[in-house]
């Protein structure tokens, strides 16, 4: 059996799908197994402890947004926490919608694969949020994390979302289909978006479920993934929620990360100048530049402060002439 610590030192990055499979396959050896499913999808399997599984999909194309060495997510937590990981793998965003996918979780459902786990977590990102919530009907009382899942990309309940007009041949209602039902074996799903970006928000609200907590994470743009990364909060959640931990205090508590979180600073103060509020980019602009040094952040705090002279000067004119 190889040695796990070479293993999840091995990098991965730069590779082409078909070579990334293969160094997968190559690198779990008989610690696991890898299996294709169709020339687009592909189940990566790593066995570790019979307590926790962690079932995650990832895209390859945006598999080195989340990680360095183009890891799957859960390797890391893999050698963290000894937990075994089942990776259902994309080429591109193809939502998982394919027959040979739905009919590998039929197989593992038939062998009782996910009863051999006491706790059952899934995860995903977009595309791959929806498929974590879709296919989490195979594991009943799994607990599950989606980051700014599509609920359907059926135009006839999202026509609304125009951006992956590609996918409107492709069918949602058949089988693993609206992802919102499939939640309704899950013992709880947490759903986390930024309502700043409205498609995201109406995907998160045909979420409404007793099951389903939703959780807004303004100013952090579509790609909350990789800003749940470089906070390094994912992987804290997902040890939360795989021990029942993980709720709304909770969240919280840990999203208080972003304060120094260069990038939600940015979308920050991209909001409050444009709104004009020049108190509040003052006030911004002063705590960011307190604990690092930044010339936007320097620009910023000039332009309110100026901005808040040329107020106050308006009102004291305006007070004498009263």
């Amino acid at each position: 059996m190889q040695d796990h610590s070479q293993m999840f030192a091995t990098p991965l990055d730069g590779q082409s799908w078909l070579d990334w499979v293969q160094s997968t396959t190559d690198i779990i050896g008989e610690n696991g197994s890898v299996e294709h499913l169709g020339p687009r999808h592909a189940a990566l399997f790593l066995k570790k402890k019979p307590q926790t599984l962690l079932v995650s999909f990832e895209a390859h194309h945006r598999i080195e947004d989340v990680s360095d060495t183009a890891h799957p997510l859960g390797w890391q937590m893999a050698n963290a926490l000894g937990w075994s990981h089942l990776c259902l793998a994309s080429e591109t965003d193809t939502w998982f919608r394919d027959n040979r996918v739905y009919a590998y979780f039929d197989r593992l459902i038939d062998e009782g694969f996910f009863d051999a786990y006491e706790q059952v977590v899934f995860y995903g990102a977009g595309a791959c949020g929806y498929a974590a919530c879709a296919f989490s009907v195979a594991a009943p009382g799994a607990r599950v994390l989606a980051l700014c899942p599509q609920a359907t990309l059926d135009p006839r309940v999202s026509e609304w979302d125009d951006r992956f007009l590609s996918m409107r041949r492709v069918a949602f209602d058949d089988r693993y289909g609206y992802a919102p039902d499939m939640l309704d074996g899950a013992e709880h799903a947490f759903v986390l978006y930024d309502p700043e970006v409205e498609l995201d928000a109406m995907h998160a609200a045909l979420f409404t479920r007793p099951n389903v907590t939703k959780y807004r994470m303004r100013h952090q743009g579509p790609r909350i993934d990789s800003a749940l990364v470089q906070m390094n909060i994912l992987m804290r959640m997902l040890a939360q929620l795989s021990v029942g931990k993980l709720n709304t205090l909770s969240l919280s508590r840990l999203y208080r990360a972003r304060r120094d979180y260069a990038s939600y600073q940015f979308n920050l103060l991209k909001c409050t100048t444009r709104d004009d509020r020049h108190h509040l980019t003052k006030l911004l602009a002063e705590v960011v530049l307190s604990k690092r040094n930044s010339p936007p952040f320097h620009k910023a705090l000039a332009r309110a402060k100026n901005s808040l002279a040329a107020q106050a000067s308006l009102q004291a004119e305006a007070a004498d002439r009263g």
